[in-house]
């Protein structure tokens, strides 16, 4: 990305394009004003609540639903949720505050990076070394998110690697979007097949009563099952892309996005080699993201720390190109301000469920599901769970807090139908990671999406026969495992 072009303007062909669709801040709005509608009509109630030492908060108790006076959202609520979306507390997903501060600062830190040309230079340097055999970065990289996704839920870490692999894409001859697929599906198709990731897995089992490696083996099966399917989806959509740029899912913004994410000098800079201060800012550049991954897989680093490690790496590599205090300020503010819009995304995703959680319908959705279940046979009660968990998961994204809800709930019913408890999370976190490739609701997505400018349209377009072939895929192990 040249931060000569941060700012750039946006071709007609692209105005065009999203002039058709609305853009992801309207989405979200209407969603919430759709929730909102919905704590009109549906009754509120909630469950009675008991701190579990295993899960580390309170979770619902089964058989305690009760009706409790409603609490409709009306336009003075509709109008606070975004700003309580950034940092009321709530009780199944932690304050976006923090979350949106750090994409401000990686943002700052990118400004930084960029405004040395070493980005730039690096990606010409290795798409020469690669030349003949980009594709295979695709497997290899979807593999290695898929390793963050189902050891430790990778998700808004994600968010600082966009700006580095589309770039890449593009100047391979591929297309944003394939930039965007390998690293969104890539951890996504990790958080469904969670094997140790202890915001899905491990406090969905706690939540059950179970062991987390009841039902390990199945997992693994959709973790690398589900990982080959989606690399080859990815890897043949490029091979088309690359053999024919009019077949990209966005082939007319193609112009907008290499002038954005790419310095529109190309036939100048072919011959562009790294020089020595580059290469150390590309290192210092390589550790950050390597210091950031380690802290948060072993140190229990979260946003706050991260937003500080690349707080601090910028102003080191602004000292090692001696960019001065003006140039250095400038560049980091530039950056921080690219990902404005990603930021106050987020605070928007996390007000769907501000309105839900004040209107206090989500327990009634749940006790719903619960009443549905009852006395269902093995096969169309883990499809019917499967689907339940869908639907939820739209309202609420969060894997963790989806966890805490509904296990307590839901995963004893299985002892009825015959099917273990270790099966009924299985479909929780299929459920939701599904739903996380796509949902709207969910700050990654859209986050995503933003940073490597991704229409949600767009994106759909791309991804709709992927999910399609996960369900059939995913439905099928839970069918065969629940009759075994």
């Amino acid at each position: 990305m040249s931060s000569e072009n941060t700012n750039a303007p946006v071709s007609d062909s692209e105005q065009g394009l999203t002039s058709r669709f609305p853009t992801a801040y309207t989405i979200l709005f209407f969603l919430i004003i759709f929730v909102a509608a919905l704590t009109w009509i549906i009754p509120a109630g909630s469950y009675d609540r008991t701190m579990s030492e295993s899960v580390g908060r309170e979770i619902a108790v089964a058989g305690t639903y009760h009706l409790v006076e409603s609490n409709p959202q009306g336009f003075v609520e509709i109008m606070l949720a975004p700003i309580a979306g950034f940092y009321d507390p709530d009780s199944y997903v932690a304050n976006a505050i923090d979350v949106a501060l750090f994409v401000l600062f990686l943002g700052g830190f990118l400004g930084v990076v960029n405004a040395t040309g070493s980005i730039d230079t690096g990606v010409r340097t290795a798409m020469r070394k690669l030349e003949g055999r980009e594709i295979w970065m695709i497997p290899i990289m979807m593999s290695l998110f898929a390793i963050g996704g189902t050891t430790y839920g990778m998700a808004e870490e994600t968010l600082a690697f966009y700006a580095i692999l589309v770039p890449v894409m593009i100047a391979a001859g591929y297309d944003a979007v394939t930039g965007v697929a390998i690293i969104l599906i890539g951890a996504g198709i990790g958080v469904l097949g969670s094997t140790i990731n202890p915001f899905a897995t491990v406090i969905a089992a706690n939540s059950a009563d179970i062991p987390f490696t009841d039902g390990m083996a199945l997992r693994l099966v959709v973790l690398l099952g589900g990982l080959a399917i989606c690399a080859a989806y990815v890897m043949r959509y490029a091979a088309r892309v690359k053999a024919d740029p009019s077949r990209s899912v966005v082939a007319k913004q193609a112009a907008a996005h290499r002038e954005f994410f790419l310095k529109d000098s190309d036939a100048e800079q072919e011959d562009a080699t790294l020089s020595g201060t580059q290469k150390i800012v590309l290192i210092v550049f390589a550790l950050t993201f390597g210091v950031m991954i380690w802290g948060v897989s072993s140190q229990g680093w979260w946003m706050a720390r991260m937003g500080a490690l690349f707080f601090g790496s910028a102003i080191i590599i602004g000292l090692i190109a001696r960019m001065g205090e003006k140039k250095l300020t400038g560049s980091f503010v530039d950056g921080a301000r690219e990902l404005l819009g990603v930021a106050l995304i987020i605070g928007l995703a996390r007000a769907i469920v501000v309105i839900m959680d004040n209107g206090l319908i989500a327990d009634t959705i749940l006790h719903s599901a619960e009443q549905s279940l009852g006395g269902l046979p093995e096969l169309a009660f883990i499809n019917l769970m499967f689907w339940i968990e869908v639907g939820m998961s739209f309202f609420v994204p969060s894997s963790s807090g989806l966890a805490v809800l509904s296990m307590p709930i839901l995963a004893p019913l299985g002892d009825f139908a015959g099917v273990g408890r270790d099966l009924v999370v299985t479909a929780y976190q299929s459920a939701n990671g599904l739903v996380n490739l796509i949902n709207p609701t969910f700050a990654v997505v859209i986050g995503g999406l933003a940073v490597g400018r991704v229409s949600y349209d767009r994106w759909l377009a791309f991804i709709w026969p992927l999910l399609l072939i996960l369900i059939v895929f995913i439905s099928a192990a839970l069918s065969i495992a629940a009759i075994l």
